[in-house]
């Protein structure tokens, strides 16, 4: 196993580290935190094709090490924060490699290394409401959200300034230029994703190692709120991205929410990215039922474009597929329940179907289509010897005309350590 250790700010780092070796500065350790998250992960995926390898089936162990300081006293406070990941095969073969939840032999890529493991550090800074931070980070705004969807979380590496200044508005701007992917232990340049039918074509540079973001959300009042962003991949791609969310009360345990996304895609010099994708998803609750219905559409000359390896906010990104092809249409239908409204907290169920259409296939070729189903089960202990300990099941089921058939069943089970 390789551990590395992510560069960060020598003149943060250092500030932090000597201001908080004073009497003054308790606070520096008294609001410090840090905790054990432990995952087991268990992933079959079946290509349902007698042609190579039939299916992809892994098992392994992860370990996430999370340490944040409090800040130092004074008008500007320094802080460290660290992180630690480590995962280890429990079972795993040539013939069954490739679920994303183990990293490739670098001699062998038919074979699971038997662990792997990255470190990283985040030196901060305080001033008022306005926050920075240079190091590891794990971004979740809507140009680019780190994915976290395997045994372990997805990292970045560059430097992040937040600001809530103002009641309900938070400004972000930042710049990053590594990704430590999911199943990984090297921090890599970053590329753009472009699998199934996006059809995005770059030039020269396929990889880029500055992400530039900036943008804000701003809630008018408790129940509407608004966002913009922008967010350029340098040479590859930019977006503008707008998001407005709605809940509209209805009264006793109803309410009816409306979330609205528009996405404007171009190129910047290195690729023909050109895309248009627009989005709206409703959804009714009522006591522990949720009904949702939604409908996203990408227009232009190339699919959506997002971070190889990243999650992004096509409303209709579920298990196993986005439907952010080019062209493609897609509708979604879902229901959520909440078992605590029959007095067992902690057990919920979601389920959904998803269709695509419209996607181009090439002259002369149909139209491409894909569906897919999810259903999620899972529990958390609400008390006694195992409370917080989480047990959840995912299945998903996808059939396309341009793209792997696959059945896949997850099974993953999570506890949080405190360790003060």
């Amino acid at each position: 196993m390789r551990l590395k250790h992510t560069v960060v700010c020598p003149l943060l780092c250092g500030s932090a580290v000597l201001i908080a070796t004073g009497p003054a500065n308790a606070a520096f350790i008294e609001d410090s935190k840090a905790s054990v998250d432990l995952r087991n992960f268990y992933m079959n995926r079946d290509f349902r094709s007698g042609d190579g390898q039939s299916k992809a089936e892994e098992w392994a162990q992860g370990f996430m090490l999370k340490m944040e300081s409090g800040y130092t006293e004074g008008p500007i406070g320094f802080g460290l924060d660290a992180i630690g990941l480590l995962g280890v095969k429990l079972d795993s073969s040539p013939d069954r490699v490739g679920t994303g939840i183990l990293q490739s032999d670098r001699e062998a890529p038919n074979r699971a290394q038997d662990d792997y493991g990255s470190a990283g550090l985040t030196a901060k800074a305080r001033l008022s409401q306005t926050t920075l931070h240079v190091g590891t980070m794990q971004p979740l705004i809507p140009v680019l959200m780190r994915n976290d969807s395997r045994l372990l979380p997805q990292t970045f590496r560059g430097a992040w300034l937040q600001s809530k200044e103002f009641d309900g508005l938070t400004l972000d701007v930042g710049r990053l230029d590594r990704v430590n992917q999911r199943n990984s232990s090297d921090n890599e340049e970053m590329t753009a994703f472009n699998g199934g039918l996006r059809n995005i074509r770059f030039g020269r540079q396929t990889t880029s190692d500055e992400f530039l973001f900036a943008g804000g959300r701003y809630a008018w009042t408790p129940e509407l709120s608004s966002s913009y962003y922008y967010g350029g991949l340098d040479g590859i791609y930019k977006e503008h991205n707008f998001g407005l969310l709605h809940v509209l009360p209805l009264g006793d345990k109803q309410s009816f929410k409306t979330d609205l996304r528009y996405v404007h895609q171009t190129d910047d010099g290195g690729s023909n990215v050109d895309a248009d994708t627009f989005g709206a998803m409703f959804t009714y609750r009522i006591g522990g039922h949720a009904f949702g219905a939604g409908y996203q559409q990408v227009s232009g000359d190339t699919g959506f474009a997002y971070i190889a390896g990243s999650d992004n906010s096509l409303l209709n990104l579920v298990q196993i597929n986005d439907f952010g092809n080019e062209d493609e249409r897609s509708w979604q239908v879902r229901y959520d329940y909440d078992f605590a409204a029959l007095g067992i907290p902690g057990l919920t169920l979601m389920t959904r179907y998803i269709s695509g259409d419209n996607v181009d296939r090439g002259a002369g070729a149909s139209e491409g289509k894909t569906w897919e189903r999810n259903t999620d089960i899972a529990y958390v202990f609400q008390s006694g010897p195992l409370k917080n300990l989480g047990l959840k099941l995912r299945n998903a089921t996808t059939r396309s005309n341009f793209q792997n058939d696959l059945d896949e069943n997850r099974l993953i089970i999570s506890y949080s350590v405190p360790l003060w």
